[in-house]
């Protein structure tokens, strides 16, 4: 049997430092996972890039989910057939697949609540219409994160969480968001771990989010209605986008041409309504949710 490198000091100090890290690290991810900040299959995915969590004992990802507790966890890697000394990254594929399996969240269940994304071309009332579902009790309205700057009139983690492009990009990483995308010169996102413990709460859930978020959705979740809305007529639209304050004429022209683009992908959706009254949109997305 070989020895055993050699360390100098500087090599020693190094390498304490680090594992002084990967245990901070660790730590955290725990932290989360006991907030229901993060799931097992995210903390799973996490181990993939994150050398830190690809290290974690599987025993203590297990012990960190609420409500499992050092003997069930005990039980349940017996049941899995995983040695208690196994770290994430030396689970095989089956493994990873049962793991996950075992903590997920169904829900496309009749038991949880129903996922309803709205989406539609910018300007035709979309956020209008979270706004005016989240004063009834049918829904819970999901809050998307953003890293554009706030709105004179927005408040942070109301209209959104305002995000800086590197909380944004940590965020992707760590796997935290349902979908994301870019439009004009922003970043905008789902918080996930909100959306999946509202469905299985048996709450309906809301995200007003961007056609190419609402694919992401559906790829993800066959079980989410897609519902479309679209303007009165392409005038009324148009009157809108050219009435926004807060954009350049420049931003407006290209939000004008996407309007374009984005009305040609309603055949996309489950459903379309028309936005001619917010009141009655809400109404139908209740109906909807209900059948």
């Amino acid at each position: 049997m070989s020895k055993p490198p050699v360390l100098t000091p500087e090599q020693r100090r190094a390498a304490l430092e680090k594992a002084k890290q990967f245990r901070q690290r660790r730590s955290v991810v725990k932290s989360d996972i006991k907030a229901q900040k993060l799931t097992v299959s995210q903390v799973i995915d996490l181990a993939q890039n994150d050398e830190a969590v690809a290290k974690m004992r599987v025993i203590e990802l297990i012990e960190s989910v609420p409500g499992v507790g050092k003997i069930r966890a005990q039980s349940l890697i017996s049941k899995l057939d995983i040695s208690p000394s196994r770290r994430i990254a030396g689970l095989g594929a089956h493994q990873r697949a049962n793991i996950v399996k075992e903590f997920a969240l169904p829900i496309d269940s009749s038991a949880h609540g129903r996922l309803v994304v709205l989406s539609g071309p910018g300007g035709v009332g979309k956020s209008s219409v979270a706004k005016a579902l989240r004063l009834r009790d049918e829904f819970w309205v999901s809050v998307s994160a953003t890293t554009r700057a706030p709105r004179i009139n927005e408040k942070n983690g109301v209209d959104y969480f305002f995000y800086s492009d590197e909380e944004f990009d940590q965020a992707i990483k760590d796997g935290k968001f349902l979908e994301w995308a870019s439009f004009a010169g922003a970043r905008y996102g789902t918080p996930k771990q909100p959306v999946m413990s509202a469905l299985a709460e048996g709450k309906n859930v809301l995200l007003e989010i961007d056609i190419d978020g609402a694919k992401q959705v559906k790829a993800h979740e066959p079980s989410a209605l897609l519902v479309f809305l679209e303007p009165p007529t392409w005038e009324e639209l148009v009157a809108r986008l050219e009435g926004r304050g807060t954009d350049s004429e420049e931003r407006r022209a290209a939000r004008l041409a996407l309007a374009q683009e984005e009305l040609a992908q309603a055949s996309y959706f489950d459903k379309s309504l028309v936005n001619d009254q917010v009141d009655a949109v809400v109404e139908h997305l209740i109906v909807l949710a209900s059948s």
